[in-house]
């Protein structure tokens, strides 16, 4: 039977995901070393810390190696450019951190609070915000290669330019989001709500909008939704029609501009056909 293009292009970006996680993690013993104070030398942090109280601290570039963090409070908190490798962060607070910059490779933040958050340029391969509350947050720029936004609040977030190559965006809010320039190759779109949302220049190729509404979108063109995948589901604005994909593999090759191990972070340049 032949496979959805969607479908085929969630698992190539998940084995990019997992590629790019075994480069970058090299597996050693974790360790914790805070003093409780706060300094600027680089700290790294494993092992367990539940409900931890790190609010307002200053941690940039802080380590934190398959550590598990879940319910813990970091609201206002500086990890601008932190390493956040295969560590639990479910049910975390947030609001108002800087995380501008960071890694998030392979990390839980599943129902964590980043209510008006920074995460512009952040790294965030295969990272998971399941039923997070994302409301205001900053994401601008950011690479989300296989990320998992199910069931998000994202109402008014910012995601201009930012990469969802084959992310799921699915049965979510994101009212008055901006997806400007925003890259949403094979990303999965299905029964999430976009009234008020900004799409000017994204790009819809084979991304799933099945089920979901966009009926009260911004900036969307009958170029982009020829694109996509629609089905009868599919809410659009006045005057754009729903295009099908066709079944069937295709191919995609993925160009990185710089150097995919160390800095900087790589870009990926998308080319498609055979669908």
């Amino acid at each position: 039977m032949p496979r959805s293009p969607t479908a085929f292009l969630s698992r190539i970006a998940s084995a990019l995901c997992l590629a790019s996680f075994g480069a970058t993690f090299v597996a050693t013993q974790a360790w914790a070393l805070d003093g409780g104070d706060d300094t600027a030398r680089l700290l790294s942090f494993g092992g367990v810390c539940l409900n931890c109280e790190l609010s307002g601290r200053k941690l940039p570039d802080a380590k934190f190696m398959g550590a598990n963090f879940s319910g813990a409070s970091m609201v206002g908190s500086d990890l601008h450019g932190a390493y956040f490798f295969g560590s639990d962060f479910a049910g975390t607070d947030f609001s108002h951190a800087d995380l501008h910059g960071s890694v998030l490779f392979g990390s839980d933040f599943a129902n964590s609070n980043f209510t008006d958050a920074n995460l512009s340029g952040v790294r965030g391969h295969g990272s998971a915000f399941c039923s997070a509350n994302l409301t205001g947050a900053n994401f601008e720029g950011a690479n989300l290669i296989g990320a998992n936004f199910v069931k998000v609040n994202a109402r008014d977030g910012q995601f201009a330019s930012a990469v969802f190559f084959g992310a799921s965006l699915s049965q979510g809010h994101f009212e008055r989001a901006s997806f400007r320039g925003a890259n949403l190759v094979g990303a999965d779109l299905n029964g999430s709500i976009f009234t008020g949302a900004d799409f000017t220049g994204a790009n819809f190729a084979h991304t799933d909008l099945a089920g979901a509404d966009l009926a009260g979108a911004r900036g969307l063109t009958q170029a982009q939704i020829d694109m996509a995948c629609s089905t009868s589901t599919t809410r659009l604005p006045s005057g754009l029609t729903p295009k099908s994909c066709k079944l069937g593999m295709g191919v995609i090759m993925l160009h990185a501009t710089a150097p995919i191990h160390g800095p900087p972070p790589p870009h990926y340049i998308v080319e498609m056909g055979g669908f």
